[in-house]
């Protein structure tokens, strides 16, 4: 039972994931408007996913975009210089040599034993030094790729969320075309021309949460099981239980496109013209513009909002 359950949840899951990831990363590729800071993140966390480094790459793209969406949204002026995607594609190479050289050690700290038995042999993998030496390293792996990043965006998109749902917009502006004004560094929309920007930048930020609560959750059984079988003995293994611990894994890594497609109007935009599913006159999509000032528009050349 084991066996057949395994094997149709790794097809289903991972063929789902493979191929939308791969159709993330081409999308962002092929198309100059993708381009984004945003996307770039997005895009090596497709990669992580494609891989299934998992945790490592995955929380600390998740970081990054988080990051980079409180700087764009509550600093916006700042943003013009800090928000790029050459910055964007540096940062992204520092997480993936950083996250590699962290993950070396591991080549050093487990190793295969071999089993023989009268009608053949049973390999497997297990640890090179003794149990009980694993323990800080699994909740320094706690910390580092889990406590630390989603604790920073948890505070980060509150204070996001301060900016962008508690501010409303006024009602009746007397001037249809002043642009957007900053206070204390932060965007402040006060032009009915710039609804549109401020409702793009809601539905994205709404996207990437959700990215961040996904993996929050779908990670938490695999993670609480490390936890405390660090400090059970025997550890708890139940089959059943490391089967839904990987299949969550899993499914974390596949399941970012599907909410890239339902939340995200340029991403299903992009995803259909891929599959060829839309006319060649779509190829080229209409910008959104708005006259607003010259420091504003800057900043909003940089979202990956619809």
């Amino acid at each position: 039972e084991l066996q057949v359950v395994t094997i149709l949840l790794v097809l289903l899951i991972c063929g789902v994931g493979i191929a939308g990831n791969v159709m993330v990363v081409l999308v962002v590729l092929r198309a100059k408007h993708m381009v984004t800071p945003t996307n770039c993140y997005l895009v090596s966390l497709a990669v992580a996913d494609l891989i299934y480094l998992g945790i490592n790459i995955s929380a600390w793209s998740i970081t990054a975009f988080t990051v980079e969406r409180y700087i764009a949204i509550c600093h916006a002026i700042k943003a013009q210089l800090l928000c790029t995607v050459a910055r964007a594609k540096r940062i992204i190479s520092s997480l993936w040599l950083f996250t590699s050289l962290y993950c070396l050690m591991w080549f050093f700290l487990v190793d295969t034993t071999q089993v023989t038995f009268s009608d053949g042999a049973q390999v497997s993998c297990g640890y090179r030094v003794s149990r009980s030496l694993y323990m800080p390293i699994y909740f320094l792996d706690f910390a580092v790729f889990y406590v630390i990043p989603l604790g920073l965006a948890t505070v980060l998109y509150g204070l996001i969320a301060r900016i962008l749902f508690m501010s409303p917009l006024p009602t009746t502006p007397q001037h249809s075309c002043l642009g957007s004004t900053h206070q204390g560094g932060s965007l402040k929309f006060s032009c009915r021309g710039n609804k549109g920007a401020l409702s793009s930048r809601k539905q994205v930020t709404k996207m990437l949460a959700v990215v961040v609560v996904l993996f929050a959750l779908l990670w938490m059984p695999y993670r609480t099981l490390v936890v405390v079988n660090s400090f059970m003995d025997p550890p708890y293994l139940n089959i059943w239980f490391l089967l839904f611990c990987r299949m969550c894994i899993y499914l974390n890594s596949a399941i970012n496109p599907i909410i890239y497609n339902l939340m995200s109007q340029k991403f299903r935009a992009a995803f259909r013209k891929l599959c060829k599913c839309e006319e060649k006159s779509a190829e080229n999509p209409v910008p959104y513009t708005a006259p607003v000032y010259y420091s504003v528009m800057k900043d909003y050349s940089h979202d990956s909002s619809d």
